[in-house]
């Protein structure tokens, strides 16, 4: 139970940053997000360390199937947020190189809405793929 408190205290500092840095400038914003994928891996490594240490009064396959579940409910919150900030990234990308475009040439608006339907479409497939995982468990 530990374990998912950390995960889900990881995603709310995930969002908290977020919110903290929207409309502000600055100045290495790599550093920044190294720093909170590092923090977020810190977390994340500490809670799937707890999510798998045995239960001391449950029976030995009782763990077995928690931390099977645990492992599922972790790699469908991977699935779904790797996924999106990689959609997202996608379409920061799209999204700025389609304003140029149709700033020059207004009739490729069309063309370059379809290429960022295909960016967001990475979000869509993670989750998918979230919804297998849990579908399974």
């Amino acid at each position: 139970m530990s374990g998912l408190v950390l995960i889900a205290g990881g995603t709310v500092f995930a969002c908290a940053a977020g919110f903290y840095l929207r409309g502000r400038t600055v100045r290495s914003p790599r550093a920044v997000l190294g720093g909170v994928l590092a923090v977020l891996a810190v977390l994340l490594a500490a809670g799937l360390v707890l999510t798998l240490l045995p239960a001391p009064s449950a029976a030995a396959e009782a763990t077995a199937a928690s931390a099977a579940s645990g492992l599922g409910f972790l790699g469908a919150s991977l699935a779904t947020g790797l996924a999106c900030l990689g959609a997202g990234i996608a379409v920061a990308v799209v999204g700025a190189a389609a304003l140029g475009v149709v700033g020059e040439k207004p009739s490729m608006l069309g063309t370059t809405l379809i290429y960022l339907g295909l960016a967001e479409g990475i979000a869509i497939y993670g989750v998918i793929v979230s919804l297998l995982i849990l579908g399974k468990l």
